[in-house]
């Protein structure tokens, strides 16, 4: 049963006007001056408001925020709805939201920094940072692996890991089976993984997984600091991402939208420090924090002055790292349709991001060279370096909404942009 509800003109939608200053905003970017300053219509902005507001009327989404940007300037930024479909909290724009696997970009660039650093080679064996890791089998039959695991396997997904909740092969039985998920510690956690066999041998197929975990743990051991210090410390800190972090204080709980599903990897207290750090799929973030992150991939790598890093990394974490056999016809890219990393749609994965590698065979709109993610409870993002946009949208839905409303936000994006 969908609960709808009606709010008087003016509340359901809280939109960024012209007139709007940064300062409002707590200024996650600068904002235009108009949207025509940076080549996009304040007409046909009003067909992407009037949609989502008509979304929510619907019951369709509680509510929803998204945020386009372009040349570096916020252009619309809007919330729209309910923070909860069964809650009277209205939407805001500094609404803060568990953005489930859109962690793993950002567990991916801390991966990179300390690459840049010379303490980390992408190119390695696991087992160099996780000694657990040499023994690893292959099936439920326990087949050696015909090569090693190598830290790039885990950022582009090809390590031969899997998640266990999306398929039901032997090896996905038994991760159901193991308890990982309730690890005490991000350690536990990957100790657990690295007992289970391997759903296939390394370098043979994009399977998404626990990948983006056990690099976070790579970035413990490597740095000597917990995840959410490095990333605070590293990332999030020096990009002033003041609301994005893996739990909240008690002010920030106010503004938290909650999931409709029962989590998958990441829930409990949102304001208590989890038990397990998890680099893939536990952080939370606003659509403003999570356009300054975007903002910086977009310009190589810096932002406001402070460089993460350099524009030969984010070229080359946002170019295609599968190989031409790879097999990506996977459970979740069969999930994912077009947003999977699969050639029929034109599409592939870096290092963290997928990537578009071709101008046609996907229903929507974007640039060869354009980078995303998503979360399983709806969040999604993409940045488009030949256009200069960045977009973030957040919301809170079931599954099966995801897709369909993702292709939808791409399309009434696009069709805004006037030159």
């Amino acid at each position: 049963m969908r609960i709808v509800r009606k709010l008087p003109i003016g509340l359901l939608s809280l939109t960024l006007g012209i007139l709007l200053t940064g300062a409002a905003l707590g200024q996650p970017l600068p904002v235009a001056s108009k949207p025509e300053a940076v080549g996009i219509s304040s007409q046909r902005l009003d067909r992407v408001r009037r949609q989502m507001q008509a979304d929510v009327a619907s019951g369709r989404i509680p509510g929803a925020v998204l945020l386009i940007a372009r040349h570096g300037k916020i252009a619309h930024l809007d919330a729209v709805g309910f923070q909860e479909r069964k809650s009277p909290a209205l939407m805001k724009r500094d609404s803060i939201f568990r953005i489930a696997s859109m962690s793993k970009p950002i567990t991916s660039v801390a991966v990179m920094i300390l690459a840049e650093e010379g303490k980390l080679d992408i190119g390695a064996p696991v087992a160099q940072y996780l000694p657990e890791f040499k023994e690893v089998t292959v099936g439920a039959e326990k087949a050696a692996p015909k090569r090693t695991m190598t830290v790039q396997d885990l950022l582009r997904h090809t390590s031969g890991l899997t998640y266990g909740f999306f398929g039901s092969s032997a090896v996905d039985e038994l991760y159901k089976k193991s308890g990982i998920f309730a690890s005490k510690s991000l350690a536990d956690m990957v100790a657990g993984i690295a007992r289970l066999p391997l759903a296939h041998q390394p370098g043979e197929f994009w399977e998404y997984s626990v990948s983006t975990d056990v690099l976070g743990r790579i970035v413990e051991v490597v740095s000597g600091m917990d995840l959410d210090r490095f990333v605070a410390e590293r990332i999030t800190g020096p990009l002033k991402m003041r609301d994005s972090g893996f739990y909240l204080n008690a002010s920030q709980a106010a503004r938290l939208a909650r999931p409709e599903s029962a989590a998958t990897v990441s829930g409990g207290d949102p304001t208590a420090r989890p038990a397990v750090l998890s680099g893939g799929g536990g952080m939370l973030s606003t659509a403003g924090d999570y356009a300054r992150f975007c903002q910086m991939m977009l310009n190589g790598g810096e932002l406001d002055g402070v460089r993460i890093l350099a524009p030969k990394t984010v070229a080359l974490m946002t170019s295609d790292q599968l190989p031409p056999g790879t097999e990506r016809h996977t459970a979740v890219a069969a999930l994912l349709e077009s947003f999977g990393p699969t050639p029929e749609m034109g599409t592939s994965f870096g290092l963290g991001f997928a990537v578009r590698t071709d101008a046609g065979r996907n229903p929507s709109p974007g640039s060869v060279g354009d980078f995303s993610w998503a979360g399983i409870y709806g969040t999604y993002f993409w940045v488009d370096p030949q256009e200069k946009l960045v977009a973030v949208l957040m919301m809170q839905v079931p599954r099966a909404i995801n897709v369909p409303y993702w292709r939808q936000t791409r399309m009434l994006v696009y069709q805004a942009l006037i030159n």
